[in-house]
């Protein structure tokens, strides 16, 4: 006991917390971020198959455009079809591929420790594609995110690592995927630290780089090297725009709310029918039927649609139009549980949007649909980082970028005011878990043990007749446990009350001495500069309530910490955020 008081226990401080496992991981990253973009390609070719299958009746890969089928009102009954079998699958196969993928991956990080199955890394690209293919309006997005993530997942689960750990890999498969499909590798890296990671460290943040570039590299090779949609705006000079962009961010982030609580409304009228869930989807395509027969546009993903929105090509009553309808069965369609992203869906609505007001504003339609995707994938996911930097990459129009952050602010602020919770996480809400979705300085990490401790303790020598312990202890000590120490005030050990009525019980050899008995025990201690957060969990280890403070030059007990000094940490922050004043 002696010589474990002069070394502490804890950790060396630093401004993080990484150890050399951060490379075992950034390793690993390497072939999840291959696997993520092989993924990528395979959710592509298997969502052009199913398109060509189900509308054209032929089997082939190569890209399609469900607008330019031929079935008339026979198109009502392929969404049913697809709808059906993905029902089926659901059903029969695992129900975690059911909704749009990004709330099923932050609740398999938050609550499942990052385990996923095999059943999701295969039958949730298939089921996407059916959807999809069979003229769902969802994107690929949310279901490459959650395949990647299952295939980070499980290459993780092949080894023995930590939750934490596993979350990391996950996460890496995840912005991969998403690395893949788009070729936004800064927007994949942004949405893993804004809406996936729930922490900012060099543990994850390291090797989720490597795994984007490693999808990167890929990419040329599996997909092409353009951007996903070549854009070129001209950017009005001066401050104006700037103003007008904020506004747009506003009135983007008024449709996102809008679109997250019918959304919700619509899913909660599915559960009120007296069908079986698998059913549901079926019944959902119907409504996607009808909408496609209005407005082909509005079936399948839809990138075409973004393109033109960019282009400027659509007249303002076609773009008026595909706002209306595509928001409607994109919202019937999600509702009744089939499989599919959000993301190229809010793309075309954020961009209706931001292509009809364009018609009022300077630069032209394209640009302020650019715009309005920025804000709304910004207002609808709060991630707003994400979102301006997604937009300029899928574009190319970096020069664009301040109109895009600016309208990202705009639609951030008011989404948050005004939801209170994003499209993604009120799934997760309704099954009873909150998540909150804002990073700071844990205050236990952040307060260091001197600050909050109870200075000179009171203590035992360890020269105390043991008999003297038990009657100080049965006289109405004033605590339940004290440090022991040497004539120098070195920390020897802790002896509490449940020692002296063990020792009361069986009495140990006459004449021992309080050092004898509590010097074979290491005894776990801590010092000025340790942050209170280590020292919350020593007391988890060790099941021990009061930890000594050593001070580091004389090795003599200066304090005290407790259980309760924990919470003073705490309560500084509480007073930090409400205390006003001058």
């Amino acid at each position: 006991m002696h010589s474990s008081a002069t070394t502490s226990p804890l950790r060396k401080l630093g401004d993080h917390s990484a150890d050399w496992r951060m490379l075992m991981l950034a390793g690993s990253a390497v072939i999840i971020g291959s696997g993520g973009a092989v993924g990528a390609w395979v959710l592509l070719k298997l969502i052009a198959l199913a398109t060509n299958a189900f509308w054209f009746g032929r089997l082939s890969s190569a890209p399609a455009n469900i607008a330019e089928n031929h079935l008339g009102l026979g198109m009502v009954l392929v969404p049913v079809v697809g709808s059906l079998i993905v029902g089926l699958m659901a059903r029969f196969g695992s129900e975690k591929i059911r909704g749009h993928g990004i709330p099923e991956a932050i609740e398999a990080i938050l609550y499942g420790e990052s385990r996923l199955s095999w059943k999701v890394a295969l039958l949730k690209p298939l089921s996407s594609a059916i959807s999809i293919g069979s003229g769902g309006p969802f994107g690929a997005e949310g279901p490459i995110i959650m395949t990647g993530g299952a295939i980070g997942s499980l290459f993780a689960q092949l080894f023995h690592l930590s939750a934490a750990e596993r979350k990391t890999l996950l996460v890496c498969g995840a912005a991969a995927g998403m690395t893949g499909i788009f070729g936004t590798p800064l927007a994949a890296i942004l949405l893993a630290v804004e809406v996936l990671l729930f922490e900012w460290k060099p543990r994850s943040f390291v090797p989720v780089v490597i795994a984007v570039l490693a999808a990167l590299a890929w990419r040329p090779l599996l997909v092409g090297t353009a951007p996903l949609f070549p854009f070129a705006g001209i950017v009005p000079p001066g401050a104006a725009p700037l103003l007008l962009a904020l506004g747009m961010g506003l009135a983007v982030g008024l449709l996102a709310v809008v679109l997250s609580g019918l959304l919700y409304r619509v899913e909660d009228a599915f559960h009120l029918l007296p069908i079986h869930w698998m059913w549901w989807p079926a019944l959902g395509a119907v409504v996607v039927g009808i909408g496609g027969v209005i407005q082909p546009r509005v079936l399948g993903a839809g990138y075409n649609n973004i393109q033109a929105l960019l282009d400027g090509s659509l007249t303002f009553r076609v773009i008026l139009v595909l706002l209306v309808v595509k928001a409607v069965v994109w919202l019937v369609a999600l509702g009744s549980g089939t499989s599919g992203g959000v993301l190229a869906p809010l793309l075309i609505l954020g961009g209706a949007l931001g292509g009809v007001l364009g018609y009022m504003l300077p630069g032209g339609s394209g640009l302020w649909a650019m715009i309005g995707m920025a804000a709304i994938m910004s207002g609808a996911m709060r991630a707003p980082l994400t979102g301006a930097l997604f937009a300029v990459e899928l574009t190319g129009d970096y020069a664009a970028l301040p109109l895009a952050m600016a309208a990202s602010a705009g639609a951030y602020a008011l989404s948050v005011l005004f939801m209170r919770r994003s499209i993604l996480t009120e799934k997760i809400a309704r099954r009873g878990r909150h998540i909150l979705q804002e990073y700071s300085v844990d205050p236990l990490d952040f307060v260091q043990a001197e600050q909050v401790m109870t200075r000179d303790p009171e203590t035992l020598p360890g020269d105390l007749p043991i008999e003297q312990v038990i009657t100080y202890f049965a006289n109405g000590a004033q605590h339940r446990s004290y440090p022991v120490v040497d004539d120098e005030g070195h920390l020897l050990g802790l002896v509490s009350r449940s020692d002296a009525l063990r020792w009361q019980v069986a009495a140990p050899q006459p004449g021992a001495s309080l050092a004898e008995l509590v010097s074979d025990a290491a005894q776990p201690f801590a010092r000025l500069q340790s942050p209170i957060g280590e020292v919350a969990d020593m007391m988890i280890a060790s099941g021990v309530g009061r930890i000594p403070i050593v001070d580091s030059a004389s090795r003599r007990v200066v304090g005290i910490l407790t259980r309760h000094d924990l919470l003073k940490g705490r309560s500084e922050r509480v007073r930090t955020e409400s205390l006003r004043s001058r």
